[in-house]
């Protein structure tokens, strides 16, 4: 009799001490759990092995990008039932695989129910790792060349495929939604538009983009306020089709796109910097540096507009762990802040913070439109790519949205100015006119 599933429910259940959420769909094509909600689809055995010799989220991430488990139904509906029996039981719940191996081993509970899964999970070595899955690198986290490591395996995947993600704004930053009913495209534009203004960009002016993408903001800048910018990016391909844009644009004599670190220019001072969206990229361990090397690259008075994601403060902050999927599959050595240590560190460097706008729910917009495109152009991006390429966007940019909902990360725009001795910061006195 096939009971697979019934036996994988109780054995959750078991573990998780509470009823699980969604029904499952074994291999022997057994079903069980209740009727209505998603299914989760278990479609090889291997998902157990991998779980076996990677508890947690790790172990789950690599069986979803490999296709052996999958989600019929509502996919944001399906995670957010389960977030709170996997992800959000408390402090005492063990995610990383050491954590929930020690736990078995003390628990005569879970012992058992190891041995029922090794069971389901039958004979067999550990399965490699998806191949879309970073390599682990040695050595000391951010440095010129690890840094750029990472940012490659995240963007260069193709810039056809993110154009069919991103849309023809090719923003991968959060857009900004007068109204819910304004297109992505709009959206995109208005959060453009509203960075130049907070910079209070004029002709003449040169602006500094740090983590340029794919020229959106050098081009918007250049073509609506008249200054003259630099666009850097550790991407190659990034890179290339930006200033194919800005030659397109017959703005080649004003934009500039280097594959460069931030670390690196040496040609400052700018009036202003816009950094949107690459800071989680920076580390807590190179922040301060970060900070400073910004500040030194801006004239007296000049004004740094940091957009950047922020995680919800730990009462113990020593207890951060960076997420095992995001970390192996999308953003290799990113880290999150919170938000007021982000301000702090600013303040650290020199700058006086002005204002910080908080674009939460904004994001969870912008996400939920990135995942219908891409869903919408779904067998293209996997011939673009993979299919498990495609399937951890799919799954990331799902989840995030969740998370921006939810209040579980957030994203700020922290306006900041090098404030000179004179005290002159050059702001208006009332607040958000921004000139």
């Amino acid at each position: 009799m096939a009971d697979a599933a019934r036996r994988l429910t109780a054995l959750a259940e078991e573990v998780l001490g509470a009823p699980l959420p969604l029904r499952i769909r074994a291999w022997d094509r057994s079903e069980y759990g209740p009727p209505g909600t998603p299914v989760l689809v278990i479609r090889r055995r291997r998902a157990l092995r991998r779980l076996l010799w990677k508890p947690g989220e790790l172990g789950l991430a690599r069986a979803w990008v490999a296709g052996d488990i999958d989600v019929e139904g509502d996919l944001y509906e399906a995670l957010d039932l389960l977030a709170g029996s996997l992800w959000e039981r408390g402090e005492g719940t063990p995610r990383s695989g050491l954590a929930a191996l020690l736990a078995a081993v003390r628990d005569p509970r879970l012992r058992a129910a190891g041995g029922e899964l090794i069971k389901l999970a039958g004979p067999g070595l550990p399965p490699r790792p998806p191949r879309e899955e970073a390599r682990r690198t040695n050595g000391p986290l951010h440095t010129l060349r690890r840094d750029k490591q990472s940012i490659s395996h995240h963007y260069d995947v193709g810039n056809t495929f993110y154009e069919r993600v991103l849309g023809p704004s090719m923003v991968y930053s959060c857009a900004y939604w007068e109204s819910p009913e304004s297109t992505l495209e709009e959206a995109q534009r208005a959060k453009l538009d509203l960075v130049c203004r907070k910079l209070a960009l004029e002709p003449g002016q040169r602006l500094l983009d740090v983590g340029c993408g794919w020229g959106s903001m050098v081009l918007h800048a250049a073509r609506e306020y008249g200054v003259s910018a630099v666009g850097i990016t550790l991407s190659e391909e990034q890179a290339a089709y930006a200033r194919k844009r800005v030659a397109e644009a017959g703005l080649a004599d004003r934009v500039e796109i280097r594959v460069q670190d931030y670390r690196e220019i040496s040609d400052g001072p700018f009036d202003a910097v816009s950094s949107i969206g690459m800071a989680e990229h920076v580390g807590s361990a190179r922040y301060a540096e970060y900070a400073a090397d910004v500040h030194a690259l801006l004239k007296p008075g000049g004004r740094l507009l940091n957009h950047q994601i922020a995680r919800r403060p730990l009462k113990d902050e020593e207890a951060y762990e960076v997420d095992e999927f995001i970390d192996r599959y999308v953003f290799p050595d990113g880290e999150l802040a919170p938000v007021g240590r982000t301000v702090a560190q600013l303040e650290e460097a020199g700058f006086e913070v002005r204002d910080v706008e908080s674009l939460r729910e904004h994001y969870a917009l912008t996400l939920r439109q990135w995942v219908a495109n891409l869903q919408k152009h779904w067998a293209e991006a996997v011939d673009l790519t993979s299919a498990g390429r495609a399937r951890v966007w799919r799954l990331y940019m799902a989840a995030s949205a969740l998370s921006f909902e939810r209040n579980r990360i957030g994203v700020n725009q922290v306006l900041a100015v090098r404030t000179p001795e004179s005290g002159a910061a050059g702001m208006p006195l009332r607040a958000r006119d921004w000139r």
